[in-house]
């Protein structure tokens, strides 16, 4: 039986790949199950300085798989289901290594949130998006409610959510939902030229960066007094006496997460 998330790791980069082609990358237990796996291995792999997330054939990922969300029984075991799926996005969102989402082709519902999770986005001109949940009688999930707003706004979010509606790549763009459009020719050659760029970044930088970004809670205050304690520390780590270092000498730095 194939697998249903495949990972493999070259030149400091983990690709994680949703492999339901048939259904459309849709999410069913194995799926989750897989993407935690590969999450799991990602992290612990500290060969591995960036991230990308794509899915196998015409999707990146159509959202949940109805017919095995059909086959659910009680509420108790849905609700697991649905918890599990909501953390692989807030795991995208606290790992300390970038993660870019390669998305090339349809994406709907949970794949719309899960690709919001990551930290830049690259997509086929060719794509779709579509909040698809009221369609069926559900609300967003997969951290939809958080992503999408903080995205687009709360009106546009709205409205997309209300209706469902299927938008294309450059409407998505548009609305700052994507990173990059590219036509499907060169869009794996720019999604893996940044993904070389983040992996030979200094990794401490790159990572608290992350995780300061991605706590909106925090007041200018408490942005200052982090920034104050943090760049202190981080002026005595070799990445920072290599980058000064290299930029004196007019080389790339070889950064190494110390």
């Amino acid at each position: 039986m194939e697998e249903a998330v495949l990972y493999v790791v070259e030149n400091n980069i983990a690709t994680i790949t949703m492999n339901r082609p048939k259904s459309l990358n849709s999410m069913n237990d194995g799926l989750i199950d897989g993407l935690h796996a590969a999450l799991d291995k990602a992290v612990a792999d500290a060969e591995v300085r960036a991230i990308v997330l794509t899915g196998n054939g015409k999707a990146f990922c159509a959202g949940g798989d109805l017919s095995y969300l059909n086959g659910l029984n009680g509420t108790a075991e849905k609700k697991s289901f649905i918890a599990k799926v909501g953390d692989v996005a807030k795991r995208i969102t606290t790992i300390e290594k970038p993660v870019i989402a390669w998305v090339n082709g349809v994406t709907a519902g949970a794949g719309v949130n899960l690709m919001l999770a990551c930290d830049l986005i690259y997509a086929s001109g060719k794509a779709r998006f579509g909040e698809s949940f009221a369609k069926v009688g559900l609300i967003p999930d997969c951290g939809g409610l958080y992503f999408l707003p903080k995205a687009i706004g709360v009106h546009k979010a709205k409205e997309l959510m209300f209706t469902g509606d299927l938008i294309d790549a450059a409407t998505a763009k548009e609305l700052g939902m994507l990173n990059h459009v590219c036509e499907d020719a060169e869009l794996k050659a720019k999604v893996y030229e940044m993904a070389a760029r983040l992996a030979a970044s200094a990794p401490l930088a790159i990572g608290l960066t992350k995780k300061y970004l991605n706590n909106t809670a925090l007041t200018l205050d408490e942005v200052l007094a982090i920034e104050e304690t943090t760049q202190a520390l981080l002026m005595g780590t070799d990445d920072c006496k290599e980058g000064i270092a290299a930029f004196y000498e007019k080389r790339a730095p070889q950064f190494t997460g110390k």
